[in-house]
């Protein structure tokens, strides 16, 4: 079977969302282009991994060029997105790699997030060269979804997708835990049981 690569170049809307309540929530990476919708689930630091290294790798192109790249400093209002997203929530795969570049041709950010997949090896080398082979594979590859974004819609994406994961529940001040409405088990209380 060949590869399905969800190619979005420019999407009208690239976001990442939730579906569920605080402590049992899904996230989610959103592409849009007209009535298309391409949605993948990932972890909540996949997200917030993504929205740090997009914001590290901004800054850095704006620093190579001088200062001449088309390259907010902070994300324009003007393209900030705050809407849910988009209804039905179907999930295509969940994440496993994800992989990020700058196109200094275009002035575009280039963001990739691939299928999970389970690789079975019998030592530690096979399982290096089996996700060697895994990579390269262009045409077997497992699924894909390729978005590229313009300097200010990369910086809107980054700043939204930090909200979303810090939207979550409040952290205990003692042990950083998450509390949950009904409190939790403090570690630094000895075990006793701490209110939201």
């Amino acid at each position: 079977m060949s590869r399905q690569v969800f190619l979005y170049d420019p999407p009208d809307r690239f976001v990442a969302g939730t579906v569920g309540l605080p402590g049992r929530r899904t996230f989610f990476l959103q592409a849009t282009a007209g009535p298309r919708v391409t949605s993948v689930a990932l972890e909540k630091t996949q997200v917030a991994a993504l929205a740090e290294r997009m914001d590290e790798l901004l800054d850095e192109v704006v620093r190579r060029s001088g200062g001449n790249a088309a390259v907010p400093a902070v994300a324009p209002t003007e393209v900030s997105d705050t809407r849910p997203l988009d209804t039905p929530v179907e999930e295509e795969f969940r994440v496993g790699t994800m992989a990020l570049a700058w196109d200094g041709d275009e002035q575009r950010m280039i963001v990739e997030a691939q299928a999970l997949v389970e690789l079975d090896a019998e030592s530690e080398e096979d399982l290096v060269e089996a996700e060697e082979r895994l990579l390269q594979d262009e045409e077997n590859g497992p699924p894909m979804l390729r978005v590229r974004l313009t300097g200010a819609q990369a910086r809107a994406f980054a700043r939204r997708a930090l909200d979303v994961v810090n939207a979550g529940r409040p952290p205990c001040p003692l042990c950083s835990l998450p509390l949950d409405p009904e409190g939790h088990v403090c570690p630094r209380q000895n075990g006793y049981r701490r209110g939201a």
